[in-house]
């Protein structure tokens, strides 16, 4: 089990990217959270088998293709018993 935070930056706030990350995750075994930052970027962490993270981080990419500039991602701390993807606030 991993969890991989990760900031998008580029055309990413306003696009749908927040929904799309959250409608994404619901078609792969991840968990998780997605929010926009107050500097214009979105982060998200994704929770799951390293396999799952990295196949859901995958087709967000492809989903999103054209929006996101760079991003940049980061080992985080597993947290136990989290259920779900949400958009948070």
């Amino acid at each position: 089990m991993i969890r991989r935070r990760v900031v998008f930056q580029g055309r990413v706030q306003g696009v749908g990217f927040r929904a799309r990350a959250r409608d994404t995750a619901r078609t792969h075994p991840v968990t998780g959270w997605v929010r926009n930052e107050p500097d214009g970027t979105v982060c998200l962490e994704a929770q799951g088998e390293e396999a799952a993270v990295r196949a859901y981080l995958a087709d967000l990419r492809r989903r999103v293709s054209g929006l996101v500039e760079r991003e940049f991602a980061v080992e985080a701390r597993v947290v136990p018993g989290e259920h779900g993807f949400t958009i948070a606030v």
